[in-house]
């Protein structure tokens, strides 16, 4: 039902079955949220120095980071309407926004915590869509609160 778009920014970048589980994660996210109409999100898979580049350009912070994200939409975290959406008016679709994920950071991290590269892209895919939703995490106090519990509660026991 949802179109989650996935491209590479440049050639071998590795992990080449990335794009079935950032699907799969997207797609969760999106049930669990409640998101009964189609949606659209766009990925883009990138490298340490392509993430570091936007994020630097958008955000002014000159660093690698491991996910960006990109909403299309202001919503309230938690009461998704597609009213106050942007729609694709020639499909319908519920237009939600981009994201940006660095492969390397990504494999890097999954090592760090030990659970992998699979279930670490799962997670910042999650992650991701709950900011195209949303959610933040930028004070330390409710929302952060909120959206560690919404990534728990997705990813369940992995």
């Amino acid at each position: 039902m949802h179109e989650i778009a996935v491209s590479r920014e440049k050639p071998r970048l590795g992990h080449n079955r990335a794009a079935a589980a950032i699907r799969e994660a997207a797609n969760r996210a999106l049930e669990a949220e409640g998101i009964g109409v189609p949606c659209l999100i766009s990925v883009l898979l990138t490298d340490e120095e392509g993430i570091r580049s936007v994020n630097r350009e958008f955000r002014g912070v000159d660093a690698e980071t491991d996910v960006l994200s990109f909403p299309l939409n202001e919503l309230e975290p938690g009461s998704f309407r597609e009213e106050d959406c942007e729609i694709d008016f020639e499909t319908g679709t519920v237009m939600l926004g981009d994201m940006m994920i660095s492969l390397p950071a990504c494999e890097r991290q999954g090592m760090e915590y030990g659970h992998g590269f699979e279930r670490e892209i799962r997670y910042l895919t999650v992650h991701s869509v709950l900011h195209l939703l949303g959610y933040d995490h930028l004070d330390e106090g409710v929302k952060k609160a909120q959206m560690r519990a919404r990534e728990k509660e997705i990813m369940g026991d992995e």
